[in-house]
């Protein structure tokens, strides 16, 4: 039996390597589960320290700050170190023990190469797909703080949009974040120590940009890329295609408001 009583389920479960990093990916789509009554958690593999200008107290702080503005309830951080994060049966312990706390029905799990940027993102996908399945392993409690096994159903990746790799995914969709965009631009703010004023107006161009290319291919002002290991499957073919707006623009037709084309 587990030594703590478990914690309340969570509906999804939002997995990156560093504080920060989840608000830029999908930060905009957490805040719109909350909003539609979901429970989310965004766990955090490591600290994000030692940068230049931050501090364990300053991250902790900003953390929480973005946690806040996103309005998700729950923010888990599992302490595997930063700066060396790999994937090994310890990470993989660790991770899977929050799953077999918190039973999330999806995780969603931050992907892809980044060599211009940290290579604990490229760990921190494979720790959190080893996770999933350690998860489920039986006869192996002592390894989970004696939390009982638990199979997660569904994972989703987040992929960061410099992934040095092209991938083929099975299956890739979008969600609308049109709503909750500036929230998800105020939660990256938070991390003043990350990024100055001159750095976060890039960082604000680049998750503009990104989320207005993704969201205008479906018909949407912003949206924000998710991909599936699995092709995607709908009980309800018509639900499924109008989830899409189609064109953001659509050309007119010619009417009585309209002049002659063509």
């Amino acid at each position: 039996m587990a030594e703590d009583p478990l914690p309340e389920s969570l509906d999804v479960i939002a997995v990156a390597p560093h504080p920060d990093d989840l608000e830029i990916l999908c930060g905009g789509t957490l805040a719109k589960l909350v909003k539609q009554g979901y429970k989310v958690g965004i766990f955090d593999l490591t600290s994000g320290e030692p940068t230049p200008r931050g501090s364990l107290e300053t991250r902790k702080k900003e953390a929480e700050d973005a946690r806040r503005v996103l309005n998700v309830p729950v923010r888990v951080n599992v302490e595997l170190p930063n700066r060396v994060l790999m994937d090994g049966p310890e990470a993989r312990f660790a991770l899977a023990t929050q799953f077999r706390r918190y039973r999330p029905g999806i995780i969603i799990i931050a992907a892809g190469r980044t060599p211009a940027a940290s290579p604990d993102h490229l760990q921190g996908g494979l720790i959190g797909e080893a996770a999933r399945f350690y998860s489920q392993l039986t006869k192996w409690d002592e390894r989970f703080a004696g939390t009982s096994p638990y199979r997660v159903p569904h994972l989703v990746y987040v992929p960061f949009p410099f992934d040095a790799e092209q991938r083929h995914w099975h299956s890739q969709f979008v969600v609308d974040i049109s709503d909750t965009i500036d929230l998800k631009i105020a939660s990256v703010k938070a991390y003043e120590s990350q990024f100055d004023a001159a750095r976060f107006a890039r960082v604000e161009h680049l998750i503009r940009s990104t989320n207005g290319y993704h969201g205008a291919r479906c018909g949407y002002m912003y949206g924000e890329l998710f991909a599936l290991p699995t092709p995607v499957g709908a009980p309800d073919l018509v639900t499924l295609v109008h989830g899409s707006k189609g064109a953001l623009a659509p050309p007119q037709i010619p009417g009585k408001d309209h002049p002659p084309m063509g």
